[in-house]
């Protein structure tokens, strides 16, 4: 007989997922249903059985599971995160997120409802890659019974659950030290989170569409200015522009609470903007309105639409932050036209000389009409730090142009993040990286969610001798760039290294090559990892491939360029090359 749907009984509740699951799919649907099913069957399922869990369904790339005892749930969720080996090395990578939850739940046949059930769901969602997050409940029953502590993350308010709920965290790479301090906080637990997509140009006019872009843009720049709020970077919540893709697949793929949707629509000197916030989790409007003004007005316009948000999303603004978002940077709408044209062109995925000759251009015209604004220059500076690296004009003064260029925008507006940014870039490519890092710091304390900066400060470290305290910089850059942002798995890699760790310096160059198959600077470092491994045949085989990909590619040159602040980190390097008899 099957039993009554009021029956309760107190559980253990494991919720899981695949981090990424949407991205992997799209890049292998094949392989990564295969590695999933093969992760289950090898991995999950064995480890679920071992500690007497019973798995109540299976969702696509997720599932629940109830325990009897916390202590079998949280073992079982750290086998799962700590040492579970791949069944099969050549399939996608399955990382998964853990929520635990204990609570009362209703039983239903083989199913189970109830808060005890949903709040082990939001804490999967807040849980980081390769991590496990548990309610205070899951924390105090476990006690000093297993070998692992929690670090406590405070309280967070979550959907469809009326009372905060204080979240605590593990993660397999959790500095010893970070265990049990409650001070220690993730940075972000408790902050709100959204991701801007870009924002449709509904011009009739595909010429138009740098200035949407550029819209969608200015939000993201005005919004990252709250230190209280997670914004993904552009490059990752730009990844969903043209598709028709569902809003809880978007907030799951970029691991936010809310997502904001609109659309511009440009004639003469007329604009009428819509903006959409949105709950990711339900698909529910939490706020919309549309704006329709005079060009002239766009500030004005940008500027109420991110108040608008902020007070949505109960986040309240600092003193400084009100200043911040309330700026106008120039007066002349023309200037500003050319200044997002000339961005659009600098930030496209297309790196080549036609697009940089387009950026200088667009900025240089943007300048003669409007001389003090500061943006113009410091993209300016900007392409010509990309001309160092790229060398498309063939001169020896680049680095040169852009300090002046970055001196500039900072005399025309001090408190430009993208400048300090820009100058901190030419320092560390200059080896002063302790210049570098105060600029950087400056970048961030204007604009905390400027991922390009987080991600420099872990290079500072990186290269300036302590390697291991640059990767949590990177993965936090990675949290705001989960798309994009795979060429902080090459610095990471980079970082383990540097330390010696030549497994997980080889996981990561790997995972970064999955993502970006064609690169050849992480191939580099990779020969060195296998080598320094003795895994000789396959730092061969990886040398040639990069030989193909890249056949001026220089191993000699590569290292020449890094300002390594410890010289005998170079002998290390080269040793891999040298192991595996390669010659640069």
């Amino acid at each position: 007989m099957a039993q009554s749907s009021d029956h309760r009984r107190l559980a253990a509740i494991l919720a899981a997922d695949v981090v990424g699951y949407s991205r992997m799919m799209r890049a292998d649907e094949a392989g990564t249903h295969r590695a999933l099913q093969s992760h289950r069957q090898a991995v999950f399922n064995p480890a679920v059985a071992a500690h007497r869990g019973r798995i109540v369904k299976l969702m696509g790339d997720g599932a629940l599971v109830e325990f009897a005892s916390v202590v079998d749930a949280v073992t079982c969720a750290i086998e799962l995160q700590q040492g579970a080996v791949p069944p099969d090395p050549a399939s996608p990578a399955i990382t998964l997120r853990i929520g635990i939850n204990l609570g009362d739940v209703i039983i239903d046949g083989a199913d189970i409802y109830g808060d005890g059930v949903n709040v082990a769901a939001r804490l999967e969602a807040l849980a980081d890659p390769g991590g496990i997050c548990v309610s205070s409940a899951v924390n105090e029953s476990l006690g000093t019974r297993i070998g692992i502590a929690f670090h406590d993350c405070g309280e967070v308010a979550v959907k469809n659950i009326d009372a905060p709920i204080r979240i605590w965290k593990w993660h397999p790479d959790q500095p010893p030290g970070l265990a049990g301090a409650p001070a220690a906080r993730t940075a972000t637990a408790a902050r709100a989170s959204i991701a801007v997509l870009a924002f449709d140009n509904l011009s009739g006019d595909r010429e138009q569409e740098y200035f949407s872009d550029g819209i969608t843009d200015d939000i993201i720049t005005d919004l990252s200015k709250v230190g209280s709020l997670l914004v993904i970077s552009r490059n990752s919540s730009f990844a969903y522009k043209g598709r028709n893709t569902d809003i809880r697949t978007v907030g799951r793929d970029l691991g936010v609470a809310h997502v904001l949707e609109g659309s511009v629509r440009r004639a003469g000197t007329r604009l009428r903007i819509t903006a959409q916030l949105i709950d990711a989790a339900s698909g529910a409007h939490l706020w919309a309105d549309r704006y329709d003004r005079d060009l002239a007005d766009i500030f004005a316009v940008q500027d109420e639409v991110t108040r608008c948000i902020v007070d949505a999303l109960k986040v309240k603004l600092t003193p400084a932050e009100e200043d911040r978002i309330g700026q106008v940077p120039t007066r002349s709408v023309e200037a500003h036209d050319l200044f997002l044209r000339g961005r659009e062109a600098l930030l496209s995925s297309a790196n080549t000389r036609e697009m940089f000759d387009l950026a200088l251009r667009s900025f240089n015209l943007a300048i003669d009409l409007d001389p003090d604004y500061a943006e113009p220059y410091v993209g300016l500076a900007h392409a010509y730090n990309r001309d160092f690296q790229n060398k498309w004009l063939g001169r020896s003064d680049s680095m040169d142009l852009s300090k002046r260029y970055c001196r500039l925008a900072l005399e025309k507006d001090p408190d430009l993040p993208y400048a300090h940014y820009v100058a901190g870039l030419n320092m560390f490519w200059a080896g002063d990286l302790k210049a570098s890092a105060a600029a950087i710091e400056r970048a961030l304390k204007l604009n905390p969610n400027f991922a390009l900066a987080i991600g420099m400060r872990g290079l500072d470290k990186i290269y300036g001798g302590t390697p291991l305290d640059g990767i949590a910089d990177l993965q936090l850059a990675l949290r705001l760039e989960p798309i994009m942002g795979h060429q902080y798995l090459h610095f990471i890699g980079t970082a383990y290294l540097l330390a010696g760790d030549y497994e997980n310096a080889v996981k990561n160059f790997e995972e970064r090559i999955q993502a970006s198959p064609t690169t050849d600077l992480t191939r580099g470092f990779l020969v060195s990892a296998l080598g320094n491994l003795g895994r000789l045949d396959e730092a061969r085989a990886v040398r040639r491939e990069l030989g193909a990909i890249n056949p001026r590619y220089s191993f000699a040159d590569h290292l020449g360029r890094l300002p390594l602040k410890d010289p005998t980190k170079r002998d290390l390097l080269r040793q891999g090359y040298t192991n595996a008899g390669l010659a640069d």
